[in-house]
């Protein structure tokens, strides 16, 4: 016998609309600072070894983006004006527009402070219309923070994410049931969410330059060469997503990073680098309830190759020195290199909550 649900489920489409905050960090800074407004604005640092977080679209007309090396971006962009970050202003204005988005669905799957998928197939409101609820949410999140946000609206997660780069920045787009394969066709793979750089440059080879050509690869094959991604880009490449909006999407790791104003070359200062990362790591685990059994090494060298070094124990680490323990031994291992190091990161993940015990335990210390 069918199930009456999945028969509902195909004949009705879902409704999915992507938020996205326009260059959030620095409008936020813009807002602030009459003074930035109209001008090429960087949010990050200006040193030798900073790195851009967000440009404002004054600076991205330059070709100035997030992650680019601080001193490329000055390159690309003498006038650009670097900002220090304030995360915690952008985290008040990332919950007034939460708020907001509560409004009309509790279907709300946070990407980060800038982004979200809300599902509003069923909606607070009542509203039939997603394009509708979108253009609502917009105006209220300019009215609440006096910045601008863009939308996507389609029938699934991937084609909303990719609606809403459509008529950025401010602007919304819709791809709907009937036009979403054809959309995905004529897409270049580079482009698209779930692709990065360097599994785009490996179906190039392949000859995999749009949806199209994505299109006619079979899952084997796709699963062969690309694999747990190969039923992801299966689908999408047919304009199939069945993932869900999760709300209070569980996090998978926790970290830390640290990019130095000198190249590290010995032990010694390495491991006093990774000290307040791994104290950070842990103030969270501590202030969340929650521990990890795994704890990974990031290391990066002046050269921007980077490597990784992972260690697992049998139960969730219990305190900052159980961490460090473990960093020394990964760091050690790492030792004696060959170039410097600019950058070092901890990240927790295997995530778990803390163990009663564990909890009294870590109040008696406090």
């Amino acid at each position: 016998m069918s199930d009456p649900a999945a028969n509902l489920s195909i004949e009705r489409p879902r409704k999915i609309i992507h938020i996205d905050m326009d260059a959030f960090y620095a409008s936020v800074e813009q807002r602030d600072n009459p003074d930035l407004r109209g001008r090429p604005v960087a949010v990050g640092g200006s040193e030798a070894r900073g790195v851009v977080a967000a440009a404002s679209y004054e600076a991205r007309k330059f070709g100035v983006h997030s992650a680019m090396p601080s001193v490329t971006a000055k390159r690309k962009c003498p006038d650009l004006i670097f900002v220090k970050p304030r995360f915690d202003v952008y985290k008040a204005v990332s919950a007034q527009i939460r708020e907001i988005f509560a409004e009309y669905t509790p279907m709300i799957e946070p990407l980060s402070l800038d982004e979200a998928y809300l599902d509003v197939t069923e909606n607070l409101k009542g509203m039939e219309i997603a394009t509708e609820i979108a253009l609502e949410i917009r105006a209220k999140i300019k009215a609440a923070t006096n910045l601008n946000a863009s939308a996507g609206i389609s029938y699934n997660k991937f084609l909303a994410k990719m609606a809403s780069d459509l008529n950025k920045p401010n602007g919304q787009a819709v791809i709907t049931p009937k036009n979403g394969p054809a959309f995905v066709a004529a897409l270049p793979v580079k482009k698209f969410h779930g692709v990065g750089p360097a599994t785009a440059e490996k179906m190039h080879r392949f000859g995999i330059e749009t949806g199209a050509d994505l299109r006619e690869r079979d899952l084997e094959f796709l699963v062969r060469h690309f694999g747990k991604s190969g039923p992801y880009f299966y689908g999408i490449a047919r304009g199939i997503d069945d993932r869900q909006v999760k709300p209070n999407r569980v996090r998978k790791s926790i970290g830390a990073e640290d990019t130095f104003t000198v190249d590290i070359h010995t032990y010694e200062p390495a491991l006093e680098g990774l000290k307040p990362l791994i104290a950070k790591v842990w103030h969270y685990c501590e202030a969340n309830r929650i521990t990890g059994k795994t704890v990974t090494l990031k290391v990066k060298y002046a050269d921007f190759m980077q490597i990784t070094r992972a260690r697992t124990i049998g139960h969730g680490f219990r305190s900052k020195e159980e961490i460090e323990e473990s960093i020394c031994v990964l760091l050690g291992a790492v030792f004696p290199i060959r170039k410097g190091i600019r950058l070092l990161g901890v990240t927790i993940s295997s995530l778990e909550h803390l163990a009663d015990t564990c909890v009294e335990q870590l109040a008696l210390r406090l």
